[in-house]
C-alpha cells in the first residue's frame, strides 16, 4: 500500500466531513412526498394562418400521458400522434407548415 502524505490526508479528511454535512443537510430538508398532479391537458398551441388570404386556425392539444416527457398530441380535434415528445412536436409543426416563397 501506499504511503499518504499529510496533504493529501487533509484533502481525504474535509471531503468526508463535508460529505457528512451534505447528508445530514439532506436528511434534515423539507422534501414533498409527491410532485403535483399534472392536468389533464398540458398544453395548448394555437396556430393563425393568414396565408391565403382568410385566416385558418389550427389547434394543436398536448394531453398527459404515462410519461413526463410525452404527450398525445390532437391536432383539430383529431388524434394526430400517441406518446410524442416535445422536441417531435415542433418538427412536426415545421414539416406542416413550410416557408413560402415572396411574390413581390
Amino acid at each position: 500500500m501506499y504511503r499518504r502524505s499529510r496533504k493529501y490526508q487533509q484533502q481525504i479528511t474535509r471531503s468526508a466531513k463535508a460529505k457528512a454535512r451534505r447528508e445530514i443537510a439532506r436528511e434534515e430538508g423539507h422534501h414533498p412526498d409527491y410532485p403535483p398532479e399534472l392536468p389533464e391537458l398540458r398544453r395548448v398551441i394555437l396556430i393563425t394562418d393568414y396565408d391565403t388570404g382568410t385566416p385558418i386556425t389550427h389547434k394543436i392539444e398536448l394531453y398527459r400521458t404515462t410519461r413526463i416527457d410525452c404527450y398525445n398530441a390532437w391536432v383539430n380535434g383529431k388524434l394526430w400522434k400517441k406518446r410524442i415528445g416535445w422536441s417531435r412536436v415542433l418538427e412536426g409543426l415545421r414539416k406542416a407548415l413550410p416557408r413560402l416563397q415572396n411574390m413581390d
